[in-house]
């Protein structure tokens, strides 16, 4: 609407002439010139909903002000000055249509229909002493005045659209790069839909591999959102969404992490050496003697996320294979194990960022080979457990603090933020501020 108050005071308004007649003096001539809106209230503005189309902008009780200078001759006489037009009671009323380009996945929006209206026009003569000819046609000059600026109004609000609006809804992402590995697609897979209370987009929601495209195994649920709202924006997602992450990082291998003894906090009992790992592990040190171990922790599945109303739910499964570091630095298979565990996950926002924290509630261990015999891994789970929990983790919650963009328009901020679980999907509601 601000943008829109700005374009219609640039409304240029053509010079216009014509002829007067007054009896027994015969006929003169007149012009209006120099014309310029001096000011364009829009006091009651509004947009809202309209089913099957998308939005409505209508604004009543609108007015202006226009300023310019006239002149006047009949024969030897010559008058000019100044006037004042007053435009009341402006009515617009605008259909705009919310679509979808789905060949780029991007919204659409257009002013599909315009219609104005105008209460009164009023010119106010100043100038010569012989304005009073002038008023004696205010009725023309003010039905001129009325034709043109019915004809700009809308012309402005359809160009307003076009060139303004329709850029902005662009900004909503189509796709969005995470990093190296992975991006985001958030396109249009159906035009928006209207209704008569609500707005609803829905959007694609997946990652995917930025070298080498595939499209994901499983397919998303229906998301059906609740029908109390009390937030002004409210987006779902899904299980999918979250899900297609994991399975794009498994897949491009960099879940994998290798752990040694130095990334080990100093003050730590636990250490990553042959004498540690042989006091639970006899043979490992008599084999390898003083030589630090390695621990190569993949991801051998793509990690799971369940979401339920009650809770967020990840079970990745890993496998730990452990190596002695031999003194020419090439690595001695030591053994490897099967690693599952209950990860409870927390999601929220921050600065229009999805983040995350993870949280291990309990990990299982399975010997699935060993190159220095059978032993229990009863004895590592400790060891493993401290790892996983100091180490590992708060790598991967660094990596979810940091985030990945939700789709929202330029200069949308998030605020009174509500997050809600639900089967299959997560729902924020959430103010917003435009700036």
């Amino acid at each position: 609407m601000a943008i829109l108050q700005k374009e219609l005071e640039k409304i240029k308004i053509p010079d216009f002439s014509g002829s007067f007649q007054i009896k027994h003096l015969g006929t003169g001539h007149y012009s209006f010139y120099s014309m310029a809106i001096h000011r364009f209230q829009l006091p009651h503005s509004q947009m809202t909903l309209v089913p099957n189309v998308g939005l409505k902008l209508s604004t009543s009780n609108a007015n202006l002000k226009i300023i310019g200078k006239w002149k006047a001759q009949k024969n030897f006489l010559k008058a000019s000055g100044n006037f004042d037009v007053s435009v009341e009671g402006i009515s617009v009323s605008a259909d705009l249509k919310v679509g979808s380009d789905l060949s780029s996945g991007h919204a659409t929006i257009a002013c599909s229909n315009c219609s104005n209206s105008i209460s009164s026009v009023h010119v106010d003569i100043s100038g010569s002493h012989l304005g009073w000819l002038i008023k004696l046609f205010h009725k023309k000059i003010e039905s001129s005045l009325r034709k043109v600026m019915n004809s700009k109004i809308c012309e402005v609000v359809t160009s307003i659209v076009a060139s303004k609006l329709q850029p902005y809804f662009q900004t909503l992402p189509v796709t969005a790069k995470i990093d190296e590995v992975a991006g985001i697609d958030y396109s249009l897979v159906a035009p928006p839909a209207a209704s008569a209370d609500s707005l609803d987009v829905q959007l694609k929601g997946e990652f995917f591999r930025l070298a080498h495209r595939t499209p994901p195994p499983f397919v998303p649920s229906a998301l059906t959102f609740p029908t109390d709202h009390n937030r002004m924006v409210y987006l779902g997602i899904s299980d999918y969404f979250i899900n297609t992450a994991g399975l794009v990082y498994q897949e491009a291998g960099v879940l994998n992490l290798n752990l040694t003894d130095d990334m080990i906090p100093k003050e730590s009992q636990f250490r990553l050496t042959t004498k540690f790992l042989g006091s639970l592990i006899p043979q490992v040190a008599r084999s390898f003697p003083d030589m630090k171990v390695q621990l190569l922790i993949s991801v051998s599945s793509p990690p799971h996320l369940s979401v339920d109303p009650s809770r967020l739910t990840l079970t990745p499964q890993l496998e730990v294979q452990a190596f002695a570091i031999l003194p020419n630095s090439s690595l001695a298979p030591l053994f490897q194990l099967g690693l599952s565990m209950n990860v409870s996950v927390e999601v929220g926002a921050k600065s229009n960022r999805l983040v995350g924290k993870l949280m291990i509630d309990e990990v299982h261990l399975e010997l699935k080979h060993s190159d220095v015999g059978p032993f229990s891994v009863q004895l590592l789970e400790a060891i493993i457990n401290y790892f996983m929990s100091s180490v590992v983790l708060p790598k991967v919650n660094e990596r979810l603090q940091q985030g990945f963009p939700l789709p929202l328009l330029a200069h949308i901020q998030l605020d009174n933020l509500l997050l809600q679980s639900y089967q299959d999907f997560l729902l924020f509601g959430a103010d917003v501020h435009y700036g």
